[in-house]
């Protein structure tokens, strides 16, 4: 877990992608790491993920996760596909637990102090803060944050290249997760491209908010 958060760190951006077709998972790897971002989190939100996911995997170029990891069994074949890490939407004790006795990194969804303290007592040190800007943004995360110190954050849900900033200096924040620069019709349309300037601009604004930071 702990190179995990370092690379997360590093980067401070994971691309949230929603793919139909796996054809499109390595041309848009290719992107993402052309744009200087390889890292991504693949969800189940569509039927092409699990495949996405080994295709992805097999090129070795990338940090790749699983996200919307709504049951176990979703969850063990993400991690078969080769899914390095595994994010949900929201706090499962069972996938946490399954998680933990497998050793594959896992960032649960949280959204209030229960979910916090949950992950405190599994010793967690990373959670998802979702959906970020629909149940309070920055204000609310920042008063959630003070009670628990050792945690850190991967607010996602309405991140934007306009408020990601905002979110970065808030040191408890690991990295956003944000989707503008893979959004699925672009993906969809093959507007590889379009994704790599997107991704080198957003890449642009988190070494801006380091620099400035």
């Amino acid at each position: 877990m702990k190179e995990l958060l370092n690379q997360l760190k590093h980067h401070r951006l994971v691309p949230v992608v929603a793919i139909d077709s796996a054809d499109d998972a390595v041309p848009l790897a290719e992107a993402l790491c052309a744009g200087g971002l390889p890292v991504a989190e693949i969800t189940f939100r569509t039927s092409a993920a699990e495949q996405s996911i080994r295709a992805i995997a097999k090129t070795g170029k990338m940090l790749v996760g699983a996200g919307t990891v709504l049951n176990i069994e979703t969850a063990k074949r993400a991690i078969d596909a080769g899914a390095t890490f595994l994010v949900t939407p929201g706090f499962s004790h069972k996938i946490v637990e399954y998680c933990l006795s497998v050793g594959t990194p896992i960032i649960p969804g949280t959204g209030n102090a229960t979910d916090l303290q949950a992950a405190a007592e599994y010793g967690l040190s990373a959670v998802k803060f979702f959906p970020a800007e629909a149940i309070g943004g920055l204000k609310l995360l920042k008063a959630l944050a003070a009670p628990f110190t050792g945690l850190k954050y991967m607010p996602t849900g309405g991140i934007t290249a306009e408020n990601l900033r905002s979110y970065l200096d808030f040191p408890p924040v690991l990295a956003c997760g944000g989707s503008w620069m893979v959004g699925r019709e672009t993906i969809a349309a093959k507007q590889f491209d379009a994704i790599r300037s997107l991704t080198a601009q957003a890449v642009a604004l988190v070494k801006a908010a380091g620099a400035e930071g």
